[in-house]
């Protein structure tokens, strides 16, 4: 079938969304769809069209910024012109464009599935709330004009107020796509020597430097973690300079990084392989956001699947991973003394929580996300409309590997 994926920002941009979609749509592509992603032209020196991994890329140009959003005029011509072209419109939220584009699916009797992946909550200010409420009542606007809603968990379809609205009637359970590259156990020991890893306890963090990721609750949980483990040194992998609209909290931050410069790391951007590496030489993952905007977490399972547990927030959805595998601790949100405490069991005792990763990835796999989509949209193309919320089977099997797992 063909398949019209739109979002405002698309890879290279880095951000759980983004790699979401990228990894979604090579999958659907795998499996023979049209994939058509339809997203904004964020760089100028991006290309207007683009093909990568059999999916075409087409951006729209930007006449200027309100905030992190962007305003492209261009957009709804190609937006409509693009729609004539699909069988399903596919929408990920939160999206300022997405009611126009989820109209224009209605009027031409094209199924629309929104993915509702995370609430919008841009930093204090009058003019943020304003840009806050503009955007809830366009994603409102989606929704109604939705055929078929997702999220990744009930947990977080359950505690977020625009989610909950469908329960019962047209959420759907996805579990998200998570897939690292392949890195050899000398490219692995290769990493661990040039980051001078040997003998040290290794905590890390996967997230670009933002507000909503919390950092600094690690920061602060660093000193009690250092008064048992003098030796601990945290690998912080992902985007750190010139964040749109996180200036103000990387200059924050600053001293903190300057202070604990021997046992913290700023690495910047991972891909491909170097990622995994990255993961293979960690003992813990730490996952600390502090609100909504965080709903899952993908590093949790990146980190999972290759045997490293995590320290996770007990946000809803973001306590999801450890509590479905026990593959970890969850701690209060924004609370840096139960955070240390949790990383000093882990390093304590990292057998506990070592589960099957095999199972792990299987359970994660981009293509099984993607044959789940190919299965909603193919229902929706029929005329089926499935109102029940149900949790998938790949979640079933993970607690069951948690309830019967015997440490070795």
């Amino acid at each position: 079938m063909k398949i019209l994926e739109v979002l405002t920002y698309y890879r290279p941009w880095v951000s759980g969304l983004t790699i979401y979609v990228e990894r979604l749509s090579r999958a659907l592509a795998d499996q023979g769809h049209d994939v058509t992603v339809l997203t904004s032209q964020y760089d100028p020196n991006l290309p207007l069209y683009d093909l990568q991994d059999g999916v075409k890329i087409v951006r729209v140009p930007v006449t200027f910024r309100v905030s992190k959003g962007v305003i492209m005029p261009g957009f709804g011509p190609m937006a409509w012109k693009l729609a004539q072209k699909a069988d399903v419109i596919h929408l990920h939220l939160p999206q300022f464009d997405a009611p126009g584009v989820a109209l224009r699916g209605r009027l031409m009797r094209k199924p629309v599935v929104l993915t509702y992946h995370c609430d919008l909550q841009l930093p204090h200010g009058g003019f943020n709330r304003l840009v806050d409420r503009v955007v809830q009542g366009m994603n409102q606007m989606a929704g109604h004009l939705a055929d078929a809603v997702v999220t990744y968990t009930r947990d977080y379809g359950t505690h977020s107020p625009y989610l909950a609205q469908y329960l019962g009637q047209k959420l759907h359970i996805i579990p998200p796509p998570v897939e690292l590259a392949y890195c050899s156990d000398e490219a692995a020991r290769q990493f661990c020597e040039q980051h001078r890893l040997h003998g040290r306890p290794v905590i890390g963090i996967a997230a670009r430097l933002a507000a909503e990721k919390g950092v600094e609750v690690l920061l602060n949980a660093l000193p009690m973690v250092l008064a048992a483990y003098p030796e601990a040194i945290v690998l912080h992998a992902g985007p750190h300079k010139n964040i749109l609209g996180e200036e103000a909290y990387a200059a924050k931050l600053a001293p903190l990084f300057e202070k604990y410069q021997d046992h913290y790391r700023l690495l910047g951007s991972l891909e491909g392989a170097d990622l995994t590496a990255f993961y293979k030489n960690l003992d813990v993952l730490c996952v600390c956001s502090l609100n909504s905007t965080e709903s899952f977490g993908l590093v949790q399972i990146e980190a999972m699947q290759h045997g490293v547990p995590v320290a996770a927030c007990a946000l809803p959805g973001v306590r999801q991973p450890v509590t479905m595998t026990g593959m970890g601790e969850v701690t209060p949100i924004g609370d840096p003394t139960a955070l240390a405490q949790a990383l000093i069991s882990i390093l304590a005792d990292q057998r506990k929580y070592r589960r099957d990763p095999q199972l792990i990835a299987d359970s994660f796999s981009p293509q099984q996300t993607a044959g789940a989509y190919a299965h909603l949209f193919q229902a929706l193309l029929d005329g089926r409309h499935d109102r029940a919320t149900r949790e998938p089977a790949a979640y079933e099997r993970l607690r069951q590997m948690r309830d019967s797992w015997e440490a070795p």
